[in-house]
């Protein structure tokens, strides 16, 4: 067993020196072949260098030839334009030479032109002084009393003109007055938007089918006569296909009566008991509308805290005309005009738009009270507590009694305004042509006149003259006498303006 041990230990030693050797020839084989990997590596990145090296050379030359082509190329083109501006020079020298001959020339013309005048002053100072002694020969005045007359003569002149002077600038101060006025008017008139006026006393109703015509009728007529007697107005049936015809001049009842066979034709129940009944109902329903119609009346009016009275009467305007014109849209235009002039001219804007909200108020009463409109309308508006400026503006916008505030002037500015626009009321067709047909009479009555038209609604009459017969001057005197007769013999809306038209023609052929 010992003997076991020992050779034990000695393979053991044996094996630890061999594996050390080992390790050791491992790690020299190791180190050289890293220093082998360091030494290709190494003579490698050499080598590329050296080529990159090669790289860059070549570019620089290549970038130092471009930039020698570059610089021969500029060289080149400020020697051309050096050469191009010393030929300018050249030129511009021998143009200066050219033009300093020219001006010594000239120069010398022009001393012996002035020569030439200071002898011609010479003898024209002589030839006066001639006829100045000539002169005082024959008219015995001397030279001082001479020009005295001439003072007085220029003095009588001046004043004349300065007269006259005057004259032109109180006119062009009216004119400017006048101006100013219809540019204010203008500007409230282009910020109110309006409607034209639509004006109908009849209205159609239409039928789901011809079979409902005889229902309405009835028996022996009996519903379309307990129908006209609730409502108070006239039953068209005719020919008409699927429609019936409510005529009459009062609008409410028109309303009631419109509303009423509307409903009574949804329900299809129609005798006399129900008729009755559905009348009521509509009445009641009509009534309300204007009710509400009175509170968005004052409401686009900006005229808050109006009596409930007042927005009663106000919303009766809504089925109320005049000439085709809705009395109450009226209402509002006015407020609206009256505010705006009133900003335009520093008046009170809350009672003018107050003023001409309830202008009108007389007309939804005027059947029932006797007495002009403006006056029933102040006497409602006292007795609902308006103050006292707004009962004027509204009594006094027709002139029935003295304006007292200039908000009632403004008030009287914007109905006449809102009526006389251009599209506001109605008009007959025959009253249309008939006033067109005499403004342009009126024009054909003077002397020169060659044609005349009437445009623009008959806002506007252009007048064509003969020029050999009328100057220019007689043209303005023209237009003023055609406007003086149509103030004189017409009544229209609004203005009319006159314009004058003189023009001379020169016609030639060329042959």
């Amino acid at each position: 067993m010992p003997e076991i041990a020992v050779v034990a230990g000695v393979a053991l030693l044996a094996g630890i020196l061999v594996g050390g050797a080992l390790g050791y020839i491992a790690r020299r084989l190791v180190a050289t072949a890293a220093v082998k990997h360091a030494e290709t590596y190494a003579e490698r990145i050499i080598a590329e260098g050296r080529a990159k090296q090669k790289e860059i050379v070549l570019e620089g030359k290549d970038d130092a030839l471009k930039i020698q082509r570059v610089a021969e190329d500029e060289a080149r083109e400020k020697r051309v334009d050096l050469q191009r501006q010393e030929r300018l020079l050249l030129d511009r020298s021998e143009s200066m030479d050219r033009k300093l001959e020219t001006l010594e020339r000239r120069e010398a013309a022009l001393d012996q032109r002035l020569s030439e005048i200071e002898a011609d002053r010479a003898e024209v100072a002589e030839l006066r002084r001639q006829q100045l002694e000539q002169l005082e020969g024959v008219s015995g005045l001397s030279v001082s009393e001479a020009r005295q007359s001439l003072i007085q003569q220029i003095v009588d002149e001046a004043q004349a003109e300065a007269n006259q002077r005057v004259r032109e600038i109180e006119r062009a101060a009216q004119e400017e007055g006048q101006e100013r006025a219809r540019r204010v008017l203008t500007t409230v008139m282009q910020r109110i938007a309006a409607d034209h006026t639509s004006e109908a006393t009849v209205t159609v109703v239409p039928l789901p089918s011809e079979e409902m015509k005889g229902r309405i009728i009835g028996r022996e007529g009996r519903n379309i006569r307990a129908l006209e007697q609730a409502t108070g107005v006239d039953l068209i049936i005719d020919d008409t296909p699927e429609a019936v015809v409510l005529s009459g001049f009062d609008p409410v009842r028109r309303e009631v009566a419109r509303m009423a066979l509307t409903k009574l034709i949804s329900d299809g129940r129609i005798h006399p008991g129900r008729i009755e009944e559905t009348v009521a109902k509509a009445r009641q329903e009509i009534e309300m509308v204007m009710r509400q119609a009175g509170e968005q009346a004052a409401y686009d009016a900006a005229v808050p805290g109006l009596h409930p009275e007042l927005i009663k009467l106000l919303g009766r305007l809504k089925y109320r005309t005049s000439y085709g014109q809705n009395v109450l849209d009226h209402c509002v235009e006015t407020a609206r005009l009256s505010g705006l002039l009133a900003a335009e001219i520093g008046a009170n804007v809350q009672e003018s738009k107050k003023g001409g909200l309830l202008h009108d108020i007389g007309k939804a009463v005027d059947h029932e009270v006797e007495g002009p409109h403006a006056l029933i309308g102040g006497d409602i508006a006292r007795r609902c507590g308006v103050n006292a400026v707004v009962c004027n503006a509204i009594a006094a916008h027709h002139q029935e009694v003295e304006q007292e505030s200039i908000e009632a002037t403004v008030v009287q500015i914007a109905d006449a305004i809102s009526a006389s626009r251009p599209g506001a009321r109605g008009e007959s067709l025959d009253n249309y042509v008939k006033r067109l047909d005499d403004l342009q009479q009126i024009a054909l009555s003077f002397p020169g006149v060659e044609r005349c038209y009437a445009i623009q609604a008959g806002r506007e009459i252009r007048i064509l003259v003969r020029p050999e017969e009328i100057d220019d001057g007689a043209s303005n005197r023209l237009a003023r006498d055609v406007v003086r007769k149509i103030e004189d013999q017409l009544q229209y809306p609004g203005q009319i303006k006159v314009t004058v038209i003189r023009e001379t023609r020169a016609v030639d052929f060329a042959r």
